[in-house]
């Protein structure tokens, strides 16, 4: 079956041509207009990823908004931002409510369906773990691969797909550095610099909530990024 793809975008013309692009790569797609038919779609059947804009009609942050609902409807449902807003602000912001990746509209079509390839290939990649590597325990961390669920000192972290890659890559070869290239490849994000950096912060703010005293993600600066066990 192919995969379903929700595109929220209220101008119809590049709604209509984004659609019919992943139509020709085999997607069945579903296009919404603003917020509210966007929720309404989505309480009847949530798409395998949805591709949202920022601006949507009289709502200036309505793409925002709906990322906050669709997220609380689904941790775990890739959320891509498409949108011509392209300040650091407006990234950091998708990406901390969120968000598994953002993109502004001058990209590519080819580039496009390129990420969008990649986290279908992420998401497949859970759905078929290796045996071998369907449990990580990394000192008070432990990754359930199967459900695709992280723990730290037996309490649940609510983390999205990418953060899931992220903080995987990390643990499973604890103490070693991950250049941001590395940490890219081993997680299967097709992303740039600046967003792995947002994700790492993101992913930090959430085990600190958890744990005042988190302190196992070190930024070895010129680097990347190293996982240091709370047991070493």
């Amino acid at each position: 079956m192919s995969r379903r793809i929700a595109i929220v975008e209220d101008e119809a013309a590049i709604r209509e041509n984004y659609a019919a692009v992943l139509r020709r790569q085999g997607y069945q797609v579903a296009t919404y207009a603003n917020r509210r038919e966007a929720m309404s779609g989505f309480e009847q059947r949530l798409p395998d990823l949805a591709i949202i804009d920022i601006g949507l009609q009289d709502e200036i942050d309505g793409g925002f908004l709906l990322c906050q609902s669709l997220r609380g409807m689904s941790p775990t449902l890739p959320i891509i931002f498409l949108t011509a807003r392209d300040s650091d602000l407006d990234t950091v912001s998708g990406l901390r409510m969120g968000a598994d990746d953002y993109l502004t509209k001058d990209i590519s079509m080819p580039h496009m369906t390129a990420r969008i390839s990649a986290l279908f290939r992420r998401m497949e990649a859970f759905s078929q773990p290796d045996d071998k590597q369907q449990q990580v325990q990394c000192g008070s961390l432990s990754l359930d691969l199967n459900r695709m669920q992280a723990r730290w000192k037996e309490l649940a972290v609510d983390l999205t797909v990418t953060e899931f890659w992220m903080v995987h890559a990390l643990a499973r070869f604890a103490g070693h550095v991950k250049s941001r290239q590395h940490l890219m490849q081993d997680a299967r994000v097709v992303v740039d610099d600046s967003t792995i950096t947002s994700h790492i912060k993101r992913i930090r703010k959430k085990f600190v909530q958890l744990d005042e005293a988190f302190d196992c993600i070190d930024t070895v600066y010129g680097m990347g990024y190293r996982w240091t066990s709370d047991r070493d």
